[in-house]
């Protein structure tokens, strides 16, 4: 049981299916529109677990050592299997972009694919170093945030040719709560970041300046919303299960309360949604 949850949760299998989780929720943001288009959800699955696959299988990734961690680890022991979920994942993220005709979007579509695939690739040339884009000060949690948050709103509004701008409110929304989340895994990789000279919120502000400012993050998510009219036992819940993880987050902390918890609380306030409806 034990190998299979490794499995699943260092893979980002649980992750993948987080972000097809918000994106199905995302859909009922348009009632008469006509349900869940479950081809999306499948594309943002594949297209996840192909990013976060690829990422983890990097090359000069699996040089630096692990440091005790159990995750970098068993990526390390897996990196061959990783890179083959990551090529399936390509190939079913590729069959449904040309499939349902997302080319059409391409010009849209690049820059977000081009900052997921290339976060970590070491590219630019800076005070003497190649650094990557997650190296910019503190840019690494609004890269994540605005990423994802684009594609699990994005796709399904451009999927039912709706304007963005129905949606900002859940744009904004689902922002503050993962850039508040990507925090809680800065305060994780506390050392290595600091190693590297990656500026992120815990070494700009200290562990419990950074906590301070994801719980700010959270109180905005949660207000916006109540704003949209989300119920308040769904908020309550969300709030709740995120700033219990934001408090207790320490880099000592196991993979599993980052890999099971940390990134469960993305799925407590899409599965509310789903199963109120």
């Amino acid at each position: 049981m034990r190998r299979a949850l490794d499995a699943v949760l260092f893979s980002s299998v649980w992750l993948s299916g987080a972000a097809a989780v918000q994106t199905a929720a995302s859909f009922h943001r348009w009632p008469a529109a006509g349900g869940v288009n479950g081809r999306v959800v499948a594309l943002v699955f594949a297209a996840t677990l192909l990013v976060y696959n690829l990422d983890a299988a990097l090359p000069f990734k699996h040089r630096q050592p692990a440091a005790g961690s159990g995750r970098k680890a068993w990526q390390q022991r897996h990196r061959r299997s990783l890179a083959a979920l990551a090529a399936g994942a390509a190939l079913a993220a590729g069959y449904f972009f040309l499939a349902d005709g997302w080319w059409h979007y391409l010009p849209a579509l690049l820059p977000l694919a081009g900052l997921a695939l290339l976060y970590s690739w070491p590219l630019v040339r800076w005070q003497g170093q190649r650094r990557a884009v997650r190296e910019v000060p503190l840019l690494k949690g609004f890269l994540i945030a605005g990423v994802w948050s684009a594609i699990t709103v994005g796709l399904p509004a451009l999927a039912l040719h709706r304007p963005l701008a129905e949606a900002l409110g859940l744009l904004a929304q689902r922002f503050c709560l993962v850039l508040a989340l990507t925090i809680v895994f800065d305060i994780r990789d506390l050392t290595r970041d600091r190693a590297a000279g990656t500026r992120t919120f815990p070494l700009v502000l200290g562990v419990a300046g950074a906590k301070a400012a994801a719980l700010a993050f959270l109180a905005a998510a949660m207000t916006l919303g109540y704003e949209r009219g989300v119920p308040p036992l769904g908020l309550g819940l969300t709030a709740l299960a995120a700033a219990a993880v934001i408090l207790l987050a320490e880099e000592r902390r196991s993979d599993y309360f980052f890999a099971l918890l940390a990134d469960g609380v993305l799925l407590v306030p899409a599965v509310l949604y789903l199963v109120g409806k």
